[in-house]
């Protein structure tokens, strides 16, 4: 059958029904999540949740991008955006490194924080690896609300296959972008890169330093934490 041919159908009803359970568990945890199908119904919801005047931190997030929401921030011209891995159009940042430092640490202070997820759990656990720390410890304290954008392609069943979903696809995957789209050349050096599959190497250009489990948050501070799953594969 023609219709056999492709299966988007039978994805999205899948990622639909796992979303779902996602953001059961993630309520549980005092974590508040919902639902939307698509990045194109996503981005509306998000800019809902962004008052003009808040300062609007973020990290380094292919997600964010395919959704399009730092650019409609900045079109819509009512918000400072923190951003330090601003790059131009050939893949540079545009900041020099001292320059980003300090917009890291500047984040910690913005009123809403921006940024993605490497994994998520079907009990509602965050799991994420970062290089240099700015982005994971940001998610945790800092920022006064943080909103996390997640394609159902990231959901996973329990922690221990967030971890391998870490070491065999995000961190391989996002050293090899960085070396071919950010003209980053030490990160080819990595075996990750050299060999396609994680080695737990002790190079200290690695990109997985640092690894945080949130398992929920205080029910005091419900509404710090926000997620929004998005029923279509979205980031690495």
């Amino acid at each position: 059958m023609k219709e056999d041919l492709n299966i988007d159908r039978e994805q999205k009803a899948i990622y639909e029904r796992l979303s779902n359970k996602v953001i059961k568990s993630l309520n549980r945890r005092f974590i508040n999540a919902q639902y939307v199908p698509n990045k194109t119904a996503a981005l509306p919801v998000l800019m809902d949740m962004i008052p003009s005047g808040a300062i609007v931190g973020t990290a380094d997030s292919l997600t964010l991008l395919q959704v399009g929401i730092l650019r409609e921030i900045r079109n819509r011209g009512k918000n400072e955006i923190i951003n330090p891995f601003l790059r131009d159009d050939r893949g540079y940042f545009v900041a020099d490194q001292d320059a980003r430092v300090k917009m890291m640490r500047n984040v910690f202070s913005c009123d809403i924080y921006l940024i993605g997820t490497n994994a998520v759990t079907l009990d509602g656990k965050l799991v994420n690896t970062d290089g240099f720390g700015n982005r994971v410890s940001a998610m945790i304290f800092g920022p006064k609300k943080v909103i996390i954008v997640v394609g159902a392609n990231k959901i996973v069943k329990d922690l221990e296959e967030a971890l391998q979903r870490i070491r065999k696809v995000c961190a391989p995957m996002n050293a090899v972008r960085h070396a071919i789209k950010h003209h980053l050349a030490e990160f080819n050096k990595l075996p990750c890169v050299q060999t396609g599959i994680c080695t737990n190497c002790n190079d200290h250009f690695r990109i997985c330093h640092y690894t945080t489990i949130i398992e929920g948050e205080q029910k005091r501070r419900q509404g710090h934490i926000n997620v929004i799953v998005v029923g279509e594969s979205l980031g690495i």
